[in-house]
Protein backbone atom coordinates (compact mmCIF):
# COMPACT_ATOMS: atom_id res chain seq x y z
CA UNK A 1 0.00 0.00 0.00
CA UNK A 2 2.71 2.42 1.13
CA UNK A 3 6.41 2.46 2.33
CA UNK A 4 5.10 2.28 5.99
CA UNK A 5 2.29 -0.19 5.75
CA UNK A 6 3.40 -2.67 3.42
CA UNK A 7 0.03 -4.92 3.20
CA UNK A 8 -2.29 -4.79 0.77
CA UNK A 9 -6.13 -5.41 1.23
CA UNK A 10 -8.46 -7.69 -0.59
CA UNK A 11 -9.04 -5.26 -3.32
CA UNK A 12 -5.40 -3.46 -3.81
CA UNK A 13 -4.29 -7.29 -3.86
CA UNK A 14 -6.89 -7.85 -6.61
CA UNK A 15 -5.73 -4.92 -8.49
CA UNK A 16 -2.11 -5.79 -8.25
CA UNK A 17 -3.01 -9.08 -9.47
CA UNK A 18 -4.77 -7.69 -12.52
CA UNK A 19 -1.68 -5.69 -13.35
CA UNK A 20 0.46 -8.99 -13.70
CA UNK A 21 -2.45 -10.31 -15.78
CA UNK A 22 -1.55 -7.51 -18.05
CA UNK A 23 2.00 -8.35 -18.53
CA UNK A 24 0.97 -11.90 -18.84
CA UNK A 25 -1.00 -11.42 -21.62
CA UNK A 26 1.57 -9.46 -23.61
CA UNK A 27 4.04 -12.07 -22.66
CA UNK A 28 1.83 -14.83 -24.15
CA UNK A 29 0.45 -12.50 -27.37
CA UNK A 30 4.30 -12.76 -28.14
CA UNK A 31 4.86 -15.99 -27.74
CA UNK A 32 2.02 -17.20 -29.95
CA UNK A 33 3.18 -14.43 -32.70
CA UNK A 34 6.21 -16.11 -32.59
CA UNK A 35 5.37 -20.25 -32.04
CA UNK A 36 7.85 -21.08 -34.42
CA UNK A 37 10.52 -19.34 -33.77
CA UNK A 38 10.41 -20.49 -30.51
CA UNK A 39 13.39 -23.03 -29.41
CA UNK A 40 10.76 -24.98 -27.12
CA UNK A 41 13.22 -26.89 -25.41
CA UNK A 42 14.88 -23.92 -24.38
CA UNK A 43 11.97 -22.45 -23.47
CA UNK A 44 10.82 -25.72 -21.50
CA UNK A 45 14.38 -25.05 -19.25
CA UNK A 46 13.94 -21.71 -18.66
CA UNK A 47 10.29 -21.80 -17.25
CA UNK A 48 11.09 -25.32 -15.39
CA UNK A 49 14.25 -23.86 -13.56
CA UNK A 50 12.97 -21.51 -11.57
CA UNK A 51 10.67 -23.88 -9.66
CA UNK A 52 13.14 -27.02 -9.75
CA UNK A 53 15.58 -24.51 -7.97
CA UNK A 54 13.55 -22.24 -6.39
CA UNK A 55 10.40 -23.95 -5.49
CA UNK A 56 10.77 -27.75 -4.81
CA UNK A 57 13.32 -27.64 -2.33
CA UNK A 58 11.00 -25.94 -0.26
CA UNK A 59 8.21 -27.52 -1.07
CA UNK A 60 9.57 -30.77 -0.02
CA UNK A 61 10.93 -29.85 3.26
CA UNK A 62 7.78 -28.47 3.94
CA UNK A 63 5.82 -31.61 2.85
CA UNK A 64 8.60 -33.52 4.95
CA UNK A 65 8.57 -31.92 8.02
CA UNK A 66 6.11 -32.59 10.95
CA UNK A 67 6.28 -28.69 12.22
CA UNK A 68 6.60 -27.67 8.49
CA UNK A 69 9.25 -25.48 8.95
CA UNK A 70 11.48 -24.83 6.14
CA UNK A 71 15.34 -23.68 5.90
CA UNK A 72 15.52 -20.07 5.37
CA UNK A 73 17.82 -20.93 2.43
CA UNK A 74 14.70 -22.37 0.77
CA UNK A 75 12.96 -18.73 1.17
CA UNK A 76 16.23 -17.50 -0.53
CA UNK A 77 16.08 -19.65 -3.38
CA UNK A 78 12.47 -19.33 -3.85
CA UNK A 79 12.70 -15.04 -3.89
CA UNK A 80 15.83 -15.73 -5.71
CA UNK A 81 14.55 -17.50 -8.78
CA UNK A 82 11.30 -15.75 -8.50
CA UNK A 83 12.63 -11.99 -8.98
CA UNK A 84 11.96 -10.05 -11.88
CA UNK A 85 15.59 -8.71 -11.49
CA UNK A 86 16.78 -12.36 -11.72
CA UNK A 87 14.82 -13.51 -14.40
CA UNK A 88 16.22 -9.96 -16.20
CA UNK A 89 19.70 -10.52 -15.42
CA UNK A 90 19.33 -14.39 -16.77
CA UNK A 91 17.79 -13.27 -19.85
CA UNK A 92 20.09 -10.46 -20.46
CA UNK A 93 23.05 -13.25 -19.78
CA UNK A 94 20.93 -15.30 -22.13
CA UNK A 95 21.07 -12.95 -24.88
CA UNK A 96 24.60 -11.76 -24.84
CA UNK A 97 25.63 -15.59 -24.10
CA UNK A 98 23.77 -17.77 -26.32
CA UNK A 99 21.71 -15.13 -28.39
CA UNK A 100 18.84 -13.49 -28.23
CA UNK A 101 15.75 -15.50 -28.91
CA UNK A 102 11.89 -15.42 -28.03
CA UNK A 103 12.01 -18.91 -25.88
CA UNK A 104 13.15 -16.26 -23.14
CA UNK A 105 9.81 -15.36 -22.95
CA UNK A 106 9.41 -18.21 -20.47
CA UNK A 107 10.73 -16.23 -17.45
CA UNK A 108 7.83 -13.64 -17.82
CA UNK A 109 5.25 -16.34 -18.43
CA UNK A 110 6.86 -18.25 -15.57
CA UNK A 111 6.79 -14.97 -12.71
CA UNK A 112 3.86 -13.91 -14.44
CA UNK A 113 1.65 -16.58 -14.45
CA UNK A 114 2.56 -17.20 -10.14
CA UNK A 115 1.45 -13.41 -9.85
CA UNK A 116 -1.50 -13.22 -11.39
CA UNK A 117 -2.97 -16.46 -11.74
CA UNK A 118 -1.65 -17.68 -8.19
CA UNK A 119 -1.44 -14.79 -6.94
CA UNK A 120 2.30 -15.69 -5.53
CA UNK A 121 4.90 -13.41 -5.11
CA UNK A 122 8.19 -13.31 -2.55
CA UNK A 123 8.01 -15.01 0.80
CA UNK A 124 8.89 -13.45 4.05
CA UNK A 125 10.33 -15.54 6.24
CA UNK A 126 7.64 -15.37 9.02
CA UNK A 127 5.41 -17.06 7.29
CA UNK A 128 4.81 -20.96 5.99
CA UNK A 129 6.28 -22.13 2.88
CA UNK A 130 3.04 -22.57 1.48
CA UNK A 131 0.30 -20.23 1.93
CA UNK A 132 -1.52 -20.38 5.15
CA UNK A 133 -3.26 -17.30 6.83
CA UNK A 134 -0.82 -16.78 10.08
CA UNK A 135 -3.72 -15.74 13.19
CA UNK A 136 -1.72 -12.59 13.82
CA UNK A 137 -2.93 -11.57 10.15
CA UNK A 138 -6.10 -12.95 10.37
CA UNK A 139 -6.86 -10.63 13.54
CA UNK A 140 -5.04 -7.70 11.69
CA UNK A 141 -7.31 -8.06 8.79
CA UNK A 142 -10.58 -8.13 11.10
CA UNK A 143 -9.46 -5.12 12.81
CA UNK A 144 -8.66 -3.10 9.38
CA UNK A 145 -11.54 -4.50 8.01
CA UNK A 146 -13.74 -3.09 10.70
CA UNK A 147 -12.45 0.27 10.62
CA UNK A 148 -13.01 0.79 6.77
CA UNK A 149 -16.32 -0.09 7.50
CA UNK A 150 -17.06 2.22 10.14
CA UNK A 151 -15.77 5.19 8.51
CA UNK A 152 -12.75 5.20 10.96
CA UNK A 153 -8.88 5.28 10.30
CA UNK A 154 -7.39 1.97 10.87
CA UNK A 155 -4.45 4.30 12.37
CA UNK A 156 -6.91 5.98 14.65
CA UNK A 157 -8.48 2.79 15.91
CA UNK A 158 -5.27 0.89 16.68
CA UNK A 159 -4.02 4.47 18.59
CA UNK A 160 -7.21 4.08 20.88
CA UNK A 161 -6.83 0.23 21.33
CA UNK A 162 -3.23 0.59 22.10
CA UNK A 163 -4.12 3.56 24.52
CA UNK A 164 -6.96 1.33 26.10
CA UNK A 165 -4.62 -1.23 26.73
CA UNK A 166 -1.74 0.81 28.66
CA UNK A 167 -4.91 2.05 30.73
CA UNK A 168 -5.97 -1.20 31.61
Amino acid sequence: MDAKNRFETKTTFALSRLEWLGFLAVSLVLAFQHLTEIRWGVFLLLFAVIDVIGYLPGAIAFRRRSDRRVPRGCYVAYNTMHSLVTAGVLAGAWALFVRPEWALLALPIHLMGDRALFGNSLKPFGVAFEPQTTPEFRTFEQRYHSAAVSGESAVTRTSVEDTDAVRA
